[in-house]
């Protein structure tokens, strides 16, 4: 088996790479990225024979396909405004494909990757990804499902790669028509900061306020569990502190709305240069703690009681105690190894159907988490039968 690895210069997809080193069957790996001086490093730095380098421009469609022909799957570790053009790509070049971010744009390429027989499965890091296996694995423990409440602690520098500035600008950008919740049958659209709750994360992270975020679990999970009769899906997301303090001061002032100003003569959108400035800062690229924290919450019922299913995980330590999760690699391997063991589940053959598939479509929860557990992630569940007493247990996964 062949894997090109796209983006794969990039600060989490070179993660999903040396996962694949570490853990898959491939054959040839390949590092694929516009960057070709960062892309060669992550080469020299895997120090693998399987590995090699192309240099990729997705802005050209008929290049960048002639290069993905051959490959068995196409590994996506591009940006979200790149997610559109790779994915179509992809799926001209008759190659099985996934990404992290799966907002949408994947979809239009669904009849082309159905008439070669081929699998894309957009969206499957830490979240969106192994936030539907947890709320699949609870969901699939009830009769009904009342209501659904992903949540999750993004630990890192509001500003370490381009890419995830991009991802906290277009969060909350207050025009994003995806942010939405599930709400009786109807996706609600609300605004940035809408519905704070305070969700409790596993230690070292602790008590943190969350609002809704636009995240592909709102729609992907309303499909998965129409039959369960589901209610409400909400997702929710924050980062540290500081950079939750800075976004909403933003947000308040219009930054977000990225309006265009004259500098020196030159025209330029004011949250694009306070994105360039946190890029190039010392404040825009450390931050005090490193990780990733995911909470799930199902409510619903089985056999008559009403039961509330807690899932969350665990990793190692950002301290430097366990080598290769010193400080931001907590958090960038937390993202990267989900997309690197469902890129060889697809080119295993272990996922049924063709076309553009949801998460909760391809995977089984229990083997995503099996392969997790092998790289030191765990996950944890507490269940509690709702009533007067609320009795409850706790389990590891």
């Amino acid at each position: 088996m062949n894997v090109l690895c796209l983006g794969g210069a990039g600060r989490i997809c070179r993660e999903s790479i040396l996962d694949l080193v570490q853990y898959s069957s491939f054959e040839k790996i390949t590092v694929a990225d516009f960057n070709e001086e960062e892309g060669r490093k992550v080469v020299e730095w895997l120090n693998d024979p399987r590995v090699d380098f192309v240099k990729i421009n997705v802005l050209d469609h008929e290049d960048t396909v002639n290069k993905m022909k051959g490959y068995d799957i196409v590994m996506d570790g591009t940006t979200i405004t790149l997610n559109g053009l790779s994915t179509a790509c992809i799926a001209e070049a008759g190659c099985h494909g996934i990404n992290l971010n799966g907002f949408g744009a994947e979809d239009e390429s669904h009849e082309v990757f159905r008439r070669n027989g081929k699998t894309c499965v957009p969206g499957f890091g830490m979240t969106p990804g192994v936030t539907q296996m947890m709320a699949m694995h609870a969901a699939n423990q009830l009769d009904t499902v009342d209501s659904v409440r992903v949540s999750h602690g993004a630990f890192r520098p509001i500003a370490f790669s381009r890419s995830i500035t991009e991802t906290t600008t277009y969060e909350y950008d207050p025009h994003l028509p995806g942010r939405v919740v599930y709400e009786n049958g109807e996706f609600v659209q609300v605004p940035p900061f809408a519905r704070p709750r305070e969700i409790q994360l596993p230690e070292p992270y602790g008590k943190t306020v969350q609002y809704i975020i636009p995240h592909a679990e709102t729609k992907t999970l309303a499909k998965a569990l129409a039959d369960k009769q589901v209610r409400l899906i909400e997702v929710r997301g924050t980062w540290p502190a500081k950079n939750m303090q800075l976004v909403r001061a933003m947000y308040d002032w219009g930054i977000m709305r990225n309006d265009k100003i004259t500098v020196n003569g030159a025209e330029i959108g004011i949250l694009d240069c306070i994105g360039e400035y946190l890029f190039h800062s010392k404040e825009g690229q450390e931050t005090e703690l490193y990780g990733y924290s995911l909470h799930v919450e199902v409510i619903g019922t089985k056999d008559g009681k009403k039961v509330q299913h807690v899932l969350y995980h665990t990793h190692p330590a950002s301290d430097g105690s366990v080598p290769g999760w010193e400080k931001l690699r907590a958090y960038t391997r937390n993202v990267g190894i989900p997309m690197a063991i469902a890129t060889e589940l697809i080119a295993k053959g272990r996922v049924k159907g063709t076309g553009v598939l949801i998460p909760e479509e391809a995977f089984n929860p229990a083997e995503i988490f099996a392969e997790l557990e092998k790289r030191g992630i765990h996950m944890h569940e507490e269940v509690t039968q709702l009533g007067a007493e609320n009795e409850s247990m706790s389990v590891i996964l």
